[in-house]
């Protein structure tokens, strides 16, 4: 009776000590984060033990979940990582997945070939995305000047039918959308790409700074299961499995995804190290940050310049990465 009653009065007098609250990431259609369901699928997360649970939803609606508290970390572009922080939360980006190598694009309908057959023309894009800054800089890398060509704010998952409307002269968008406005509109074309600038757009997980530091070794197992996913993507005997699973996530064939995939460059590990190093320019995350930050306050999509060095922690993948080479 006494053993009882005092399991009895240590039961309301401490916390319950169950299995420990999960990782909670939120995922989207994406292929660099949709890459994240090869893991799922296989437990590796288990297999490493770590308790993770991936939530899937519309981009926009994933950085809005993320900085009200309902996730602890979000895939998103490190330029969008600024905007998050800057309005709603703050965020570190503890791995890189890939560089957008064609999947965002400027897509112009029949008759425009390039960037300079928009003066004086429309151009639908999401401004204070992505896609807006890819435009710039396409007008940039083209010593063209903008002034003459009329942005229509468009909600990026609208730009296909917008473009079919001809409501505008091309369109700025990422895939799935950008290859859906190319299916609609017969003859049109990609005019600008993230392949003509590569590094422009790096998309990450970004994670809730006291989830990092109170969960450190875990955030690390993730990381570490990242570059698992990694190398089997890298094996082409894997291609066929692959491309099964990443299609199966966003209900459409394995032939249709493929393109997808192509237009995403997934980073080796021995590609990401140069990346992570501090460096000016697009060859580095923090140098891409940087022109981002410039953006993102040039066009008032925030007042003030942030430090983007803080949101950004290669410590987890240069870890992971020195212990896989021993």
């Amino acid at each position: 009776m006494i053993a009882i009653g005092f399991a009895t009065l240590l039961s309301t007098a401490l916390p319950v000590t169950g299995r420990a609250e999960p990782l909670k990431i939120a995922y989207s259609d994406w292929p660099g984060w949709v890459a994240w369901e090869i893991g799922i699928k296989k437990d590796w997360f288990k297999e490493e033990g770590v308790e993770v649970e991936f939530s899937w939803y519309d981009y926009v609606a994933s950085m809005d979940a993320y900085a009200a508290g309902q996730i602890d970390a979000v895939s998103m572009t490190n330029g969008d990582a600024l905007v998050t922080g800057a309005t709603g939360k703050p965020s570190v980006g503890i791995l890189i997945n890939d560089y957008s190598n064609g999947n965002d694009m400027v897509v112009g309908k029949p008759g425009i070939e390039s960037l300079k057959d928009l003066y004086g023309k429309k151009i639908g894009l999401e401004e204070g995305f992505v896609t807006h800054l890819l435009f710039l800089k396409g007008l940039e890398m083209n010593d063209l000047d903008g002034d003459s060509i009329t942005i229509i704010n468009t909600s990026t998952n609208e730009t296909p039918q917008v473009l079919s409307s001809g409501a505008v002269d091309a369109i700025a968008a990422w895939q799935p959308n950008s290859g859906e406005a190319l299916k609609l509109v017969s003859g049109s074309k990609p005019i600008f790409t993230s392949a003509d600038a590569p590094g422009l757009i790096y998309d990450g997980l970004f994670v809730d700074p006291e989830s990092l530091e109170l969960k450190r070794d875990d955030w690390k197992k993730v990381v570490k299961v990242w570059y698992k996913i990694v190398a089997f993507l890298k094996d082409e005997d894997n291609i066929d499995e692959a491309l099964e699973i990443l299609s199966s996530r966003v209900s459409i064939s394995p032939e249709e995804y493929e393109p997808f995939l192509e237009g995403t460059y997934i980073l080796s590990a021995e590609e990401v190290k140069p990346i992570w190093e501090k460096a000016e320019g697009l060859g580095s995350i923090y140098g891409s940050t940087a022109i981002s930050d410039q953006f993102n306050v040039k066009y008032e999509v925030y007042e003030k310049p942030l430090e983007t060095d803080k949101y950004l922690d290669p410590s987890l993948t240069l870890e992971v990465l020195a212990e896989s080479a021993e």
